[in-house]
């Protein structure tokens, strides 16, 4: 089996690994297709200590489990949770104390020829969804996110700080709230992406101090940090999407006087985006950069790596 392997912050291409056998509650999937995203890059500078394949955004095929769904087409949800402990329990699975993470803890991931997750990890992708489009299922689920932990009206002023391939996706479904949103970025090519859908879209400088409900940083630096806490009016609430691979500071006193909120968002609801790639209610053309065979995959993350670039699929059909 061919996979892209991660072992000291190095990636090389093998050919020689096992094709995985699923334990008991797993199913082996194919993958079809898969994304590079901006944590696996953090992965490659260090973020966190992890020796295997990468990957976690993917659109596969069921090769082996129960009847009802091989040969499914399928996407996963990436936290493989024990079911046991008290997260567990309390029906919050994805900070289960024991989980692995597809890709990027204890779970080897997708870019590879096939992969392993639980049943119930498994979401059914809809005929009407394309393959592409499909891949894009988890990063917009995690865009989603936002929405189940803050209450977005119309009434709203939201600000979303970074034009990259996750700010484009939060970006795209907080417009479907009717808030009165703008978005910001450094790229006049990537915000042309979101004005041609309709959003509103800025500059750093276009950003006035204090006057924003809620802000979203997408930029994963402390720059971006400083531009959406700056932004928001007292008791305004900030949302972080971003991983930082190195330590954030910041004024704590201005949050304390201002009473913000701070809340961190990691992963949504699988559901809710398939529904909207069903329904072409994101616009995931504009978001793909380029697509690579797996045997190409080491080129794909070059890339992937350089500034500006928006979403590299690896392609494992090819």
């Amino acid at each position: 089996m061919k996979g892209i392997w991660l072992e000291n912050q190095q990636l090389q291409l093998r050919t020689d690994l096992s094709t995985p056998t699923p334990p008991e509650g797993e199913v082996l999937v194919k993958v079809l297709r898969a994304g590079i995203c901006n944590t696996d890059l953090e992965l490659l500078r260090g973020y966190y200590p992890y020796t295997g394949i990468l990957g976690h955004e993917f659109v596969g095929v069921v090769a082996e489990g129960p009847e009802n769904w091989v040969n499914q087409r399928v996407v996963g949800e990436i936290n493989a949770s024990c079911g046991d402990c008290r997260f567990c329990r309390r029906g919050e699975p994805t900070h289960c104390q024991n989980r692995t993470v597809l890709g990027i803890v204890n779970r080897h991931g997708a870019f590879a020829d096939y992969l392993t997750l639980p049943i119930k990890n498994l979401h059914p992708v809809p005929d009407r969804v394309e393959t592409n489009a499909a891949t894009f299922t988890e990063p917009l689920a995690a865009a989603l996110e936002i929405q189940e932990q803050v209450s977005i009206t119309p009434e709203d002023r939201v600000l979303v700080v970074g034009d990259g391939k996750l700010g484009q996706l939060v970006a795209q479904s907080l417009a479907l709230t009717g808030c009165d949103l703008l978005a910001i970025g450094r790229h006049r090519e990537k915000l042309a992406n979101l004005e041609a859908v309709g959003i509103s879209v800025g500059f750093a400088d276009d950003v006035k101090e204090g006057t924003f409900d809620r802000t979203v940083e997408c930029t994963g630096n402390p720059q971006g940090f400083a531009i959406a806490a700056r932004a928001l009016r007292p008791r305004g609430t900030l949302v972080l999407k971003s991983t930082y691979a190195g330590q954030l500071t910041f004024d704590a006193s201005t949050l304390v006087v201002n009473e913000i909120t701070v809340i961190g968002s990691r992963c949504g609801p699988f559901d809710k985006a398939l529904a909207l790639l069903e329904n072409h209610q994101i616009d995931i053309n504009r978001l793909i950069q380029a697509e690579y065979p797996l045997s190409e995959g080491l080129e794909g993350f070059k890339l992937a790596q350089q500034k500006g670039v928006l979403k590299v699929l690896l392609n494992m059909e090819e």
